[in-house]
């Protein structure tokens, strides 16, 4: 059975890279929890530039397709087996989301477009982009709630905690992944 595009690669990755992986975008996502809007765009123009899984594999396919191609017009055709080869595990990544460099490509830390979301819409999360999460994510949060309450707003059954307290992180990533 042919895996869905969006976690072909993830499952085709050992669990301890999955989870070092998460990990580093968990510590992503609490190291900008608290920051000011300017720094959470900047790190979401960061997360734009970000090379995925697919990209890498692109283009070192593409890199060795044309070595095996040069090597063969200039030293031997006996060369085509590396183009021939590439090609093959080019399509078994499409297909199934292995190849014989994915380990490698993982270990390096790239991530796939799926996890680099997930960081991406957990930011934008806190930013507040989205419906408020079920958590006060900042102290201006809190101030500007409470100075609406005491302007006859709507009182707030929300705990109030820190944007980097661990609860906030992991509400934004739940959010992200949903």
């Amino acid at each position: 059975m042919i895996p869905e595009t969006t976690n072909r690669v993830i499952l085709s990755t050992p669990s301890p890279l999955n989870q070092a992986i998460e990990e580093r975008t968990r510590e992503n996502v609490a190291r900008y929890a608290a920051a000011s809007p300017q720094l959470l765009d900047q790190r979401l123009c960061e997360l734009d530039q970000e090379w995925d899984v697919e990209r890498v594999t692109a283009a070192g396919a593409s890199l060795g397709l044309l070595g095996g191609i040069l090597l063969a017009a200039t030293l031997d055709v006996t060369w085509l087996v590396l183009p021939t080869l590439i090609a093959a595990f080019l399509l078994l990544h499409a297909v199934i989301g292995w190849s014989p460099i994915l380990p490698v490509i993982r270990r390096l830390g790239y991530r796939t477009a799926t996890e680099i979301n997930h960081e991406r819409y957990a930011l934008k999360a806190l930013r507040g982009d989205f419906q408020p999460l079920a958590i006060v994510a900042t102290p201006q949060d809190r101030e500007d709630l409470a100075r609406f309450e005491g302007e006859g707003g709507p009182p707030a059954d929300l705990p109030c905690q820190d944007a980097c307290h661990p609860a906030v992180v992991n509400e934004a990533i739940r959010a992200s992944q949903s």
